[in-house]
């Protein structure tokens, strides 16, 4: 495809981001990178319940049905199941399409197109034929949205084969991993959280791309490695910037699939120790699945037992005072690392 030679010939931004230059929030920074993909390349299409209305997905796809067309941005009927094969068509046919969901509950009901089919298809036919699709979600929390409407699912997909996943935590790389995901041939899964969207910081101008499965530090020190994505990883570095007296290294690994075990390692190698923070629940998810991988390559240099900190082995409650109890916070993650040096 033409644009995408242009971002594999550009420079790639898989370092910080510029610590000057304009600033961009979440959500327009996701726009900015939709926009571009719709403009480079003709077979990019936008669509999802929703995305022509005028809150266009918490400002993501705002004006893009007017900027581009009803063609190729444009709301979609109630059929998660059917919607989805008919991208995964559409997409083994040519077009790049980049299948939008206010909340990753709702990608539960297309399972079996995006599990059974998509997933499935570049292999099944020893790689002649290519499914360039993209599913974008955004996690909910708070406003009441109760157990059906914030969940986090990324570690029920993490072990299928053939699809890639993609939780980005800052601006700059929400737009790089945008684009590099529809970029990319085969399926990739986006999850966004919803408490990002506002959050500012520098965007670079026009098409860049950052590597799938390639992590970054966003904190160094000696005593702990943090590793996240998305949400929590912000609550992390907070965390992080208050210790006294602990330093820790903390990893953004941007993408949970592919993952990026070397930069885990290395730095386990250096602190000892290891806690795994995920917005997703603690058993059978993304937290079990890296400390598994940390217990077999990194034993060694472990100085004490593998942490976690994710949601609990219950459904997420509704009202406000229970949420506080339910989801990790800064106060949490910080308890959490004390006990760990304190105690090795």
């Amino acid at each position: 495809m033409p644009w995408a030679e242009k971002l594999i010939t550009s420079k790639s931004n898989d370092t910080q981001a510029p610590e000057e230059g304009r600033v961009l929030s979440y959500m327009e920074a996701l726009h900015e990178a939709l926009s571009l993909a719709l403009e480079l390349d003709p077979k990019v299409l936008i669509l999802g319940q929703g995305v022509n209305d005028p809150k266009g997905m918490f400002g993501v796809t705002t004006g893009l049905h007017e900027k581009f067309g009803k063609d190729r941005v444009f709301d979609t009927p109630l059929s998660e199941e059917g919607m989805t094969g008919i991208c995964t068509g559409a997409s083994m046919n040519g077009l790049r399409p980049v299948y939008m969901h206010n909340r990753p509950d709702f990608l539960l009901l297309a399972f079996n197109q995006i599990v059974g089919h998509a997933s499935k298809i570049h292999y099944m036919d020893n790689g002649e034929t290519n499914v360039p699709l993209v599913i974008w979600s955004a996690i909910g929390r708070g406003w009441g949205s109760g157990s059906q409407h914030s969940q986090a699912i990324q570690g029920l997909l993490l072990g299928v084969p053939g699809l890639k996943i993609v939780m980005p935590s800052t601006p700059h790389d929400a737009k790089g991993l945008m684009l590099s995901a529809i970029a990319d041939n085969n399926p990739v899964l986006i999850f966004e959280h919803r408490w990002s969207m506002r959050n500012k910081g520098v965007v670079p101008e026009g098409a860049y791309k950052i590597s799938l499965g390639k992590g970054i530090y966003r904190r160094k020190g000696n005593d702990l490695t943090i590793v996240g994505t998305s949400h929590i990883l912000e609550l992390a570095i907070k965390a992080a910037d208050e210790l006294e007296g602990i330093t820790a290294d903390v990893i953004d690994l941007r993408t949970i699939k592919p993952l990026d075990e070397k930069i885990i390692i290395d730095s386990l190698q250096k602190t000892g120790r290891i806690l795994i923070v995920d917005t997703g629940w603690e058993m059978g998810g993304v937290c079990a699945e890296i400390g598994c991988m940390v217990a077999e390559k990194g034993f060694s240099f472990l100085k004490g037992p593998v942490r976690r900190l994710g949601l609990s082995d219950i459904p997420s409650p509704a009202g406000f005072t229970l949420e506080q109890y339910y989801y990790p916070d800064v106060k949490k993650i910080t308890h959490v690392i004390k006990d760990m040096v304190a105690s090795t």
